[in-house]
């Protein structure tokens, strides 16, 4: 078992440090082992096979939801623990799949007349995990825009995710929540 350095930042900071991480995916440091930063064993920028199939599982998903589909089928263990960092009504940790699908996905997408629609600005993976930063865009119910940036990270196990946590604008997200009558349920 690996020991992992733990990095406190807010919000605010860690999506200027995520702009760095796409700028040299090598020097990470948010995931990287204790030994390797006190220098008594090398660190390497190569990725093995495992890391190399977990962002191309995530690309895929990401791929598959630019074109329509759903970012989630089969990407998200249905026991997956998702964490909404923030706060607001939305915020919190999430128990499976259908417990943050009906609490926190659902409530948004309800009120959305289109699709929310990614626009990938960088994804990188180190060990297990795989980080996401993008934008989303959309129109609501009500015909306004919405749009909203997002950092997600993802613990993948056997080419799931199994945790998640996101960082976005929840007061964008309330606005939308608070604003617009939800469609009915398809």
């Amino acid at each position: 078992m690996m020991a992992y350095a733990v990095v406190d930042f807010t919000a605010s900071r860690l999506m200027l440090v995520a702009g760095g991480i796409a700028a040299c995916a090598c020097l990470l440091g948010i995931f990287t082992p204790l030994h390797a930063r006190s220098g008594s064993a090398p660190q390497s920028c190569s990725q093995d096979a495992e890391e190399r199939d977990n962002l191309q599982i995530v690309r895929s998903a990401f791929a598959r939801w630019g074109a329509g589909g759903n970012v989630f089928d089969g990407l998200l263990a249905e026991n997956v623990v998702w964490t909404i960092h923030g706060s607001g009504s939305v915020a919190g940790t999430y128990k499976g799949l259908r417990d943050f699908t009906e609490r926190a996905a659902q409530p948004l997408v309800r009120r959305l007349s289109t699709p929310l629609v990614p626009t990938v600005h960088f994804m990188v993976s180190d060990r297990d995990r795989v980080i996401v930063r993008f934008g989303g865009a959309a129109t609501t119910t009500s015909g306004k825009p919405y749009r909203n940036e997002f950092l997600w990270i993802f613990r993948m196990d056997g080419g799931r995710v199994v945790e998640a946590e996101a960082f976005l604008d929840l007061a964008a997200y309330q606005r939308v929540i608070d604003s617009n009558e939800p469609h009915a349920r398809m």
